[in-house]
């Protein structure tokens, strides 16, 4: 059997035995090695060269700044300033979940933890105005997704440090997407919910949007501190990430007062252990490209892709999305990641696709990937909280699927839209 056939067909029996997928990315990775008779000592050596790159400084920092951001209470703030923009509507509720889950993704940079910050909330208040227990779920979870797309991203942070591209220019590339799948979700949730009796939040007066606004001030200058920083030439990406965890203490010890010194601890342990999951990942999957990438295979199936495309970008572009939204139903973002770009990127490059653009169009697939099953995390989450089966969200989240697969097909064939801001911004 070949190096190819040993290791892609252990990964597959051992996720088939629900063996976690970074466990089974290792094992199959290091039985593929001794297989072939490669070299032993390569696999600490990519252990360490996978795991010491500068920009992965990043996910800690963005870790610590998203879970101190969620326990100083930003969620509810966030939550009532947008009630008192949209909430008087008629789908306002949904609209109001949207909203948040846009802001609160340029905070915590974490799908499941944009839904679980908001879904305790906001999950029974859209049940109490009329909603279905699981529709609110699916939203949520939707929502949720944003938090992938948005800036700060773990997953751009990924993307850049295997690719090579700017991680700053990613940041700036994904405002717009993210933008577009609020937009849609909130599209789909008028269309959804045209035939519901809903109940409406009384018109907020301009003191009250005042005093929202004020409150939630604090959580929405973060991104702008985050952002502006990077492209005013003031830090990098990853010092951007380390500012954004002190601003984060800093707002939530003296000015919302929520977070105690006291409990530093538990919050530091909890962030490292987020950290050392997915710097596992990271690991495991990296070994994984590397064999992939030794093997030759990299290099045979981009000259399949080729062949079978006839070179036409189109083409490509659709097989990739279908790849990818299928490695979406089973792995992870980051495993997914370090499996595909180095096979999907240098052909993309060869028919000249932005780099840039193409990164973001992987992330909304594998956005895409934490609302489907059986491997979406945001799924999980939403369920816990609404408590619902995963079967009993089906019919809804199936709907609302397809408004953003509507979006990934605008980001995937029209590039310029993601590139827009890091265009005008001059962005390098």
């Amino acid at each position: 059997m070949s190096v190819a056939g040993i290791l892609f067909g252990l990964f597959a029996v051992l996720l088939i035995c629900n063996i976690p997928i970074a466990i089974s990315l290792g094992i199959s990775s290091v039985i593929a090695v001794i297989a072939a008779d490669l070299p032993m000592e390569m696999i600490p050596i990519n252990v360490f060269s996978s795991s010491s790159k500068f920009s992965l400084l990043a996910i800690p920092f963005f870790i610590i700044a998203g879970n101190i951001m969620e326990q100083a209470g930003i969620s509810e703030k966030l939550i009532e300033f947008a009630k008192t923009m949209v909430g008087h509507r008629r789908t306002g509720l949904a609209m109001v979940c949207v909203i948040v889950c846009c802001f609160f993704a340029a905070i915590s940079g974490s799908g499941p933890a944009t839904v679980a910050a908001l879904g305790m909330i906001m999950i029974p208040a859209m049940v109490n105005a009329g909603y279905t227990n699981t529709y609110s779920a699916s939203l949520m979870s939707a929502g949720g997704a944003i938090g992938v797309i948005i800036p700060p991203s773990v997953t751009y942070i990924v993307y850049g440090s295997i690719s090579g591209a700017s991680i700053g220019k990613l940041f700036l590339a994904g405002v717009v997407p993210g933008i577009l799948m609020g937009i849609a979700l909130i599209i789909a949730s008028m269309i959804l919910s045209r035939k519901a009796d809903l109940k409406k939040l009384p018109k907020a007066s301009g003191a009250e949007k005042w005093h929202a606004f004020k409150d939630a001030f604090w959580g929405l200058l973060m991104p702008v501190i985050i952002l502006g920083g990077i492209y005013s030439g003031v830090f990098t990406p990853t010092e951007a990430a380390a500012v954004s965890a002190i601003y984060g203490l800093f707002v939530g010890i003296f000015i919302y007062k929520k977070i105690k010194v006291k409990s530093l601890s538990e919050l530091f342990i909890n962030s490292a252990s987020q950290t050392g999951v997915v710097m596992y990942v990271i690991i495991c999957a990296t070994l994984f490209a590397w064999v992939v990438t030794v093997d030759g295979l990299t290099v045979t199936i981009g000259d399949w892709l080729i062949d079978v495309t006839n070179g036409n970008l189109i083409l490509f572009l659709l097989l990739s999305n279908l790849i990818l939204l299928a490695a979406g139903c089973v792995m992870d973002a980051v495993s997914a990641l370090y499996i595909f770009v180095p096979i999907l990127l240098p052909v993309a490059l060869n028919l000249g696709y932005d780099i840039t653009a193409f990164g973001i169009m992987m992330c909304v697939n594998l956005a895409i990937g934490l609302i489907t099953p059986p491997v979406g995390v945001n799924l999980y989450v939403a369920c816990g909280i609404a408590k619902i089966g995963i079967k009993d969200m089906m019919k809804d989240i199936g709907a609302i699927i397809l408004s953003v697969l509507i979006v990934l097909l605008i980001v995937t064939y029209v590039p310029d839209l993601s590139l827009l801001i890091p265009n005008l911004l001059g962005a390098k």
